[in-house]
This record gives structure tokens, C-alpha cells and sequence, in this order.
């Protein structure tokens, strides 16, 4: 039987000189107190200049300010997401593979993904040797993950030996056969955490990315 499982950046503080807001302040107070000490009374500075200078050091400063801003919120988010990631220790998640474990008195779930909907779909499992154990009909079904567990019972109605399996799944709709990617089952022992994102420790099954998780038991 069968049961389905529910470069630069554009916001750099520098500018193309090299000196911060603070330093371009500094040394347009000081051309200004020396301006304004030389000038001509009768020709005064212009203060349309002043004012779109004054605006620009404003928006370099800002734009500092903004960029220390969002440098405080992206060291919180790999933070929070590195606490979220070891929450995921100790479940189960579907990842891409066509393995199926068989024990004494349970078997692990299996399951595929596909980005179309399927008229049919066909489960086929087969032992080390290639020999057709058991064919399971999943019906139609819609696009996404899906997850099964089989109950261990081959087509002579006897317990499937304990060991592993493959599974294969072919589906198909109007438009003919549907190209899917089958999952298997595997336990989270542990998140290393890399210069890329986390990677799931999945014990005998190897590693995996956040991205390869298609589903979480």
C-alpha cells in the first residue's frame, strides 16, 4: 500500500577622490573660511554655489550612513539564518535522489518534483540487482513535491526484505512523458556553516545545500 506525505559597490562611502563625507567637510569648511576671508566685498560668493555644494557633501554622508545601516541588517539576517538552519538537526527533508530504505517495520518516504501537472504517474522499485519488486500507480498530480511512503509489501502480497532500493518515477500528461526529479529521504545530523551558505550534514547520504531541500518532514 501507499500513503502520500503531505564587484564595486554602487553605494560605496567613498568618493572618486578617495575621502569620506567627514573629510570633504572639513576641507570645504576650510576653503570656505578661506574664501570668505579673501574674498571681494564687491564681488561676493555666489550663493547658489555654496548651497549645491553644501547638497552634495549632504547626500555623500547620507549615503555613508545608509550603507552602515544596511551592513548592521545584512550581519542580522546571516545571523537569524544561521540560527534557523539548526533548527533543521534532527528532521527528515526530501532531497534529489532515488533511494529507499526497507527496515523491519518501516520504510523511509520517496517522492519527486515536477513543474507540470501529470495525467500519470508511475512508481517503480527495483533491487540492487535490477529486478522489478513492486510498480506503484500515484495517479495524477499536480505540479510541485510530492512526497509517498510505501508499506514495505511486494505484489505477492510478502514484506519486502529489509535493504535498499531504487525508486523510479515516470510521469507523463497530454503532451507525453513529463521530465521529474525523484527525492529520497534523508535526516539532518548537522549545518556547517560556509562562505557560500549552510550545508546539511545528511549522515551516510552525504551533504547538501538549503537549495537541494525540497521538502521538510
Amino acid at each position: 500500500m501507499l500513503s502520500a506525505i503531505s564587484g564595486s559597490d554602487p553605494l560605496s562611502p567613498r568618493s572618486a577622490s578617495g575621502n569620506s563625507s567627514a573629510e570633504l567637510q572639513n576641507q570645504f569648511l576650510t576653503m570656505l573660511i578661506a574664501q570668505l576671508k579673501n574674498q571681494d566685498p564687491t564681488n561676493p560668493m555666489d550663493n547658489s554655489q555654496l548651497t549645491t555644494q553644501l547638497a552634495q557633501i549632504n547626500t555623500l554622508s547620507g549615503i555613508e550612513n545608509l550603507n552602515s545601516t544596511l551592513s548592521s541588517i545584512s550581519g542580522q539576517i546571516k545571523t537569524d539564518q544561521s540560527v534557523q538552519n539548526t533548527l533543521l538537526i534532527g528532521h527528515g527533508v526530501m532531497v534529489p535522489g532515488d533511494t529507499l530504505l526497507v527496515g523491519e517495520e518501516t520504510t523511509t518516504p520517496f517522492g519527486f518534483d515536477t513543474t507540470s501537472a501529470a495525467n500519470t504517474v508511475t512508481a517503480t522499485i527495483k533491487d540492487s540487482q535490477g529486478n522489478t519488486l513492486a510498480q506503484l500507480d500515484l495517479g495524477a498530480m499536480e505540479a510541485g513535491t510530492h512526497s509517498f511512503q510505501w508499506d514495505g509489501t511486494l505484489e505477492d502480497g510478502s514484506p519486502a526484505p529489509a535493504g535498499k532500493y531504487q525508486v523510479t518515477i515516470e510521469a507523463s500528461n497530454a503532451t507525453g512523458e513529463l521530465l521529474v526529479t525523484p527525492l529520497t529521504y534523508a535526516m539532518v545530523y548537522g549545518v556547517n556553516p560556509t562562505a557560500n551558505g549552510a550545508v546539511l550534514n545528511l549522515g551516510t547520504y552525504g551533504t547538501a545545500t538549503l537549495n537541494q531541500i525540497k521538502q521538510i518532514l
